[in-house]
């Protein structure tokens, strides 16, 4: 697939790298396209000097900014997503205050009400950067939930979740984005509690095997 990934920070990278390790052709942009260029040097993908221009022809567009982001992200990119599968991978992370975004609406949701004519599917937000690069445990892959109400956009990330090494898993529609949000919130107080590594990742157990 071509899979352009808007953010050069840590996530992006990591994206980037086990897209390209998975056969892809990723491009990756970021409101600063020095930053682009060299995260993209990293992982051996292509930079792009502009977001828009980072879309252009992709089957699959990975949104991997700050939560305080997105607007100016989609704003920028104004139509030229219509009609593109278009991966959440954002968080809103509040840990003084977890009822903040627990009580309201995902970002994959926000987006969708916002940009009605984008396939909008929520994925890969739930885990550590170092997981999305390797997604993997003492040999074990971990679970990649998708979710999303267009079914044709889930299954081509499905698809693709599981091409870059984790194990697919339907989530269900999109509402349940809030489901995996609250997984990543989850992932990220019992690492700062416990003062873990940001190694974790999510795995179910039993059947399917």
């Amino acid at each position: 697939m071509k899979v352009a990934i808007i953010g050069a920070g840590n996530v992006g990278t990591a994206l980037a790298k086990s897209s390209t390790r998975g056969g892809h052709a990723v491009t990756m942009s970021s409101a600063n396209p020095e930053n682009a260029a060299k995260a993209a040097l990293s992982v051996g993908a292509h930079a792009a000097n502009s977001n828009a221009e980072a879309v252009q022809g992709a089957d699959v567009v990975i949104i991997a900014v700050p939560y305080d982001k997105l607007g100016e992200v989609f704003r920028g990119l104004g139509s030229s997503v219509d009609d593109k599968v278009v991966i959440d991978a954002t968080n809103h992370v509040n840990t003084q205050n977890p009822g903040e975004v627990l009580g309201t609406a995902s970002n994959a949701e926000e987006i969708q009400k916002r940009h009605p004519k984008v396939r909008v599917v929520k994925a890969f937000n739930y885990a550590f950067a170092s997981r999305m690069a390797d997604p993997t445990v003492d040999g074990v892959r971990l679970d990649g939930f998708v979710a999303s109400d267009d079914q044709d956009a889930k299954d081509k990330t499905l698809e693709f979740v599981e091409s870059i090494g984790f194990r697919p898993i339907d989530a269900g529609p999109l509402v349940m984005a809030r489901v995996l949000e609250g997984m990543a919130l989850l992932n990220v107080t019992l690492q700062i509690r416990n003062n873990w590594p940001s190694q974790n990742g999510w795995k179910l157990v039993g059947p399917p095997a």
